[in-house]
């Protein structure tokens, strides 16, 4: 059995560890509401451009756009959206399972994240690019993400554009999901899935309309916008994931700190009691001699 200055010293690493614990789980928190507020603040916004263009492409018959166009996908652009740091659970991880399930040869990636970074890097997959986003993760810092990755789409670097994230469902719940950003092949299709996904149904609009500039104006510019407001509810998404579940991983590592701390306090008193009673028990010895 271990000393009782053993038991001693591992209750204060143990306990101090909980201290750390305890304050990072304190800060997810704070930062998880706000984070939670702007990926549901942002939903609407996003569900009402969806209405628009389905809206608009129901009532045009001929459009061209480098977006709609159909063709072969030789090589998939990936963007994958994971953390900076760790201790947030298994998020990560999840991300990187849905990775391995992907060829080398016919994707090429960039990343957002450090540990995205480092897993494209270690793991010898094709990295286009890596840009830094900060923890506020402002849509200005995000659009020259996705201008980069429309820029390679047309000039035929990469066939396809997705996005690889980690979806926020609730505090609790975060998956990875894989949603297709380009090419927008069937275009009104996508716009009813995109809201389905994010929890709304599209209501068809049967008013008579009429648009000024023309509709293949509005949809030429509303297309950008929605590509990359898309991205940009994905990243918010991801960033309500994280701290989400590093507060989760905080808060669980805390409680198991404690139970040690419990147990190992019941060890010492244990340890401490049996050297009392040998004690005694010499000392009875010896006045019997």
């Amino acid at each position: 059995m271990p000393n009782t200055r053993d038991i001693r010293n591992r209750i204060r690493g143990v306990t101090n560890t909980q201290k750390i614990t305890r304050a990072m789980q304190l800060v997810a928190a704070s930062k998880m509401k706000k984070a939670q507020d702007r990926a549901l603040e942002g939903r609407p916004y996003a569900q009402q451009l969806a209405r628009m263009l389905a809206s608009l492409t129901e009532k045009i018959e001929d459009f061209s756009h480098p977006f709609v166009e159909e063709r072969e996908v030789k090589k998939r652009g990936i963007l994958l959206l994971s953390t900076d740091r760790g201790l947030c659970g298994s998020l990560n991880a999840n991300l990187f399972r849905e990775v391995g399930k992907m060829g080398k040869d016919e994707t090429a990636y960039v990343t957002v994240g450090r540990k995205a970074r480092q897993f494209i890097s270690r793991t010898g997959r094709e990295l286009l690019a890596d840009f830094p986003i900060s923890e506020e993760a402002n849509f200005k810092e995000l659009r020259v993400v996705v201008e980069f990755l429309i820029a390679q789409f047309r000039e035929g670097v990469i066939d396809s554009i997705e996005i690889l994230y980690p979806r926020f469902r609730n505090t609790l719940i975060q998956e990875p999901a894989q949603i297709p950003l380009l090419p927008l092949t069937d275009l009104t299709e996508y716009v009813h899935a995109f809201a389905k996904e994010q929890g709304r149904e599209i209501v068809e609009d049967t008013r008579d309309l009429i648009f000024e500039p023309a509709p293949e104006e509005i949809l030429n510019k509303l297309l950008d916008r929605f590509v990359k407001r898309q991205a940009y509810q994905m990243l918010v998404d991801a960033r309500a994931s994280e701290h989400s579940a590093r507060m989760v991983a905080m808060k669980a590592a805390t409680d198991n700190a404690k139970k040690l701390t419990d147990a190992l306090t019941l060890q010492y008193n244990k340890a401490r009691q049996a050297g009392i009673t040998q004690e005694i028990l010499e000392i009875t010895a010896a006045s019997n001699n």
